[in-house]
């Protein structure tokens, strides 16, 4: 409408038309208000619906609510392999054989020889947690009632249910394990760790989770394994990823970061036959590795020294003395027994 139309109207009309032209113009404010309260309520429900659904999974289950209880149970002040039953009755295991198996029930134990352990139902109950605890120098071999079998080597921590429930078989491992999982498509085995959880149906894997490692190290012998790892809080999203054998997955404890490699998967398996098996692997690592199975505290002097890298096997059932003797004939270092349990390494000029 042109302004020599407007002119024309009477007063009545004009009024009318103002009051016409403020309705619609108040109505489409009232749109635009609308639009962007149903969008931050859109919003709003997402982040309620994503915050909820995070302390969903963040809820304890029950095996991470046992894990608190057991935290206090350390490997490095024990002499013998140590079998703490639900009710907290601890049995030490003296034998050379430190073998431990569950019948299906998971009523009754077998430990070290071959008969059955006298444990009472008051004692340990099918509907809860055992640990198994092995020091420094020992290894253990756990059969679960699902017939999953479990190595675990020294210095670990395995905890688990005497019986699993019906839809889930779930673990807690600290320390390092090699776990052969009785097949069982209904019911996936889950290793869980801090921010860590291994998936699995059936399958054979090594996963090494020391508490003063920087990495949790997951390698896969055969089978197909999913890794997940859980944000830590609400803006670090959860990651995941699949491997296949002969991979070697690692996450990084301190930068929430996942690598994956191609390895010779007999450098990782080879403790369970009582040989450590090492490729360009540098010093520092070898002896914090014959540190943990020997009980015993080394000190690398030299840090160019811990930087050198070995390759070959070292056979576990020789003494630590024997073990270093085999190093040193090709490295340039000298070692001396400060005491039983603690030995210091130096850098030598000639080889």
């Amino acid at each position: 409408m042109t302004d020599k139309n407007i002119s024309k109207l009477t007063n009545n009309e004009k009024k009318l038309l103002r009051n016409k032209i403020a309705t619609s113009i108040y109505s489409h404010k009232r749109k635009i208000v609308r639009r962007k309260i149903g969008a931050g309520l859109a919003f709003s429900l997402v982040l309620i619906s994503s915050f909820l659904f995070y302390n969903q999974q963040k809820k304890s289950s029950s095996i991470d609510s046992y894990i608190q209880t057991a935290n206090s149970v350390k490997a490095d002040n024990l002499d013998a392999v140590e079998l703490i039953l639900s009710n907290n009755k601890k049995i030490n295991i003296l034998d050379d054989n430190t073998t431990i198996s569950y019948s299906k029930t998971g009523e009754q134990v077998t430990i070290a020889s071959e008969k059955t352990n006298d444990v009472s139902e008051a004692e340990n109950t099918a509907a809860g947690f055992n640990t198994v605890v092995v020091p420094f120098g020992k290894r253990s071999k756990i059969e679960l009632s699902d017939g999953t079998n479990v190595w675990l080597n020294s210095g670990s921590k395995l905890i688990y249910p005497v019986a699993f429930s019906k839809n889930k078989r779930e673990v807690f491992l600290e320390g390092e394990g090699i776990f052969d999982v009785a097949h069982n498509k209904s019911k996936p085995f889950t290793v869980v760790a801090k921010n860590h959880e291994i998936e699995v149906l059936g399958t054979v894997f090594n996963v090494s989770n020391y508490t003063n490692d920087g990495i949790i190290e997951t390698t896969l012998k055969s089978g197909s394994v999913k890794i997940n790892y859980k944000g830590d809080s609400f803006l670090k999203r959860n990651q995941s990823i699949k491997i296949k054998p002969g991979i070697s997955a690692s996450y990084n404890k301190n930068t929430n970061q996942i690598s994956s490699k191609k390895v010779n998967i007999n450098n990782y398996f080879s403790w369970k036959q009582g040989l450590f098996i090492f490729k360009k692997d540098d010093l520092g690592h070898i002896m914090k590795r014959l540190s943990r199975y020997y009980n015993v505290e080394i000190t690398i002097k030299d840090q160019q020294l811990a930087k050198q890298t070995f390759t070959g096997s070292l056979d576990l059932k020789d003494t630590i003395n024997e073990v270093l003797e085999a190093i040193k004939e090709t490295t340039n270092l000298e070692y001396t027994n400060i005491s039983k349990t603690k030995i210091v390494i130096t850098k030598t000029e000639n080889l």
